[in-house]
């Protein structure tokens, strides 16, 4: 119901404001700066109409809300950005790289755009691109938490697990007890072969009353790859029916029998297509 009131909203405040127009196509093309003007006022309305679509879970359109605010107001990152961020969340993947990449013509040390970059470079598995927008974004702002993730992720997918490591343990000490940044250390250190640290820092969080399926789960794969079927199994039974369960303690073993290598480049694999 909430997704259908938020939706309900976002179309009366449309047709309040757009009534009668078509919205323009518009492409993020990093080197054109040129675009149509309109009233502040105008570009602040699109864009709060925007965010409302996109927590309504509209996403399709939310992208179409920003990419008129791009047009409004063609020198501001924002509305690029925003589009971005949440074509990454649609698995449009190339659309976000060009929004991020629009943004940072306008603002090139801008960074959300550079993160957003990144992001999405680690979503194609190419961590050598996210390099250079992830290096530009340390020298602003090095001390960032979510910063020092994205770019142990990239070192981990690099096969700089021991830097990697160091970047999380790092955005701890900033953010303590974040769980993303454990939930990636933890899965550094399975990488390296490290499970008793992996899974000491992976226990609390599945463990915890308000644990999530992939916290569960990741725990589940360390005890699968670590050998210890038993408790794999009493961890993923809780959000995998038998078949599914089955399934998983299967390839739980497939990973544990690869070399090393192989390994991180399977769970890398994995990793990149969710």
């Amino acid at each position: 119901m909430k997704h259908v009131a938020a939706a309900a909203s976002v179309a009366l405040a449309l047709g309040l404001l757009l009534s009668g127009c078509e919205f323009p196509f518009w492409n993020f093309d990093p080197l054109n700066v040129d675009g149509r003007t309109g009233r502040s006022s105008d570009y602040a309305i699109v864009m709060r109409i925007g965010a409302a679509a996109h927590a309504g879970g509209d996403l399709a359109t939310a992208v179409g809300l920003y990419r008129r605010a791009a047009g409004l107001s063609p020198l501001t990152p924002a509305p690029f950005v925003a589009a971005g961020n949440t074509l990454l969340e649609m698995g449009e993947v190339d659309e976000a790289i060009l929004a991020y990449q629009a943004a940072l013509v306008r603002s090139d040390h801008d960074g959300e755009s550079l993160r957003g970059l990144a992001r999405a470079f680690l979503m194609t598995g190419k961590p050598e691109l996210a390099g250079e927008p992830l290096a530009l974004a340390y020298q602003e702002t090095p001390d960032d938490p979510k910063l020092l993730q994205l770019i142990g992720v990239a070192d981990d997918f690099s096969g700089q697990h021991e830097e990697a490591q160091a970047r999380y343990r790092r955005g701890l000490e900033l953010l303590p007890h974040n769980r993303a940044l454990s939930l990636n250390l933890a899965m550094s250190l399975a990488l390296t072969g490290n499970f008793a640290e992996a899974v000491s820092i992976l226990q609390p969080l599945a463990g915890a009353a308000d644990s999530i399926p992939r916290e569960r789960l990741t725990l589940a794969l360390v005890y699968g790859i670590q050998g210890n079927r038993r408790a794999a199994e009493q961890i993923a039974q809780r959000d995998l029916d038998p078949e599914a369960m089955q399934r998983h303690l299967a390839y739980y073993e497939d990973l544990r029998r690869l070399p090393p290598d192989a390994r991180q480049r399977a769970i890398q694999a994995l990793s990149t297509n969710r």
